[in-house]
């Protein structure tokens, strides 16, 4: 029996699990974009929903390939003489290993693992943990240190040399003081997190 077929149908999964791995990266970015830019927690979690479909969808995938290879195996293995039902015993293996699933396999996928902590230390990093977002101006200012001034030294803001620059503690961007604290002033009053 020939499997030329069935390698190749397993090569093209393999690609579709390259972009589930694809998928995941692009979500953990967004994620940790979304937390850097301090926007809602709702669309955090929104993502890692995405993250465990996605962690759905490998596990659902791997068991399908995996019910495939131990099919082609067993038949290798077996060389029956009539040519058996290849798409029912797939299924047959397929089905066994689905119905062990549980939610909680999902939580030790890899790539929502790394998603988890690195959404974890980013909001370790921001500060936002427990609600701790409502800083004021003053515990703001505390994150911002004075630098030397250089020459040509442009502020990313202003687009202008920087008279009075100051370095962001937390980030470590530099920006022309008034620019900066005109915006961190304005978000405040916005009500929004700085």
């Amino acid at each position: 029996i020939s499997f030329s077929g069935v390698d190749s149908s397993l090569s093209s999964l393999r690609n579709c699990q390259s972009y589930i791995n694809t998928g995941m990266d692009i979500a953990t970015r967004v994620a940790l974009d979304l937390v850097e830019s301090f926007n809602d927690v709702e669309e955090v979690d929104s993502m890692e929903n995405v993250m465990l479909e996605y962690a759905a969808m490998d596990r659902e995938l791997n068991h399908y390939m995996t019910a495939i290879e131990e099919t082609v195996h067993q038949i290798k293995r077996d060389k029956p003489e009539n040519i058996p039902d290849l798409q029912y015993l797939v299924k047959e293996k397929y089905t066994a290993l689905e119905s062990k699933n549980n939610d909680s396999d999902l939580q030790t996928n890899e790539k929502y693992m790394y998603f988890k902590d690195q959404l974890k230390e980013m909001r370790k990093q921001f500060r936002l943990q427990s609600g701790d977002g409502n800083e004021s101006i003053e515990q703001i200012d505390e994150d911002i240190a004075v630098t030397q001034s250089q020459v040509n030294f442009i502020c990313p803001i202003t687009q202008m040399e920087m008279k009075k620059p100051v370095r962001n503690k937390v980030c470590g961007h530099v920006y022309e003081e008034d620019a900066i604290l005109k915006i961190i002033q304005t978000r405040n009053q916005q009500k929004k997190k700085v």
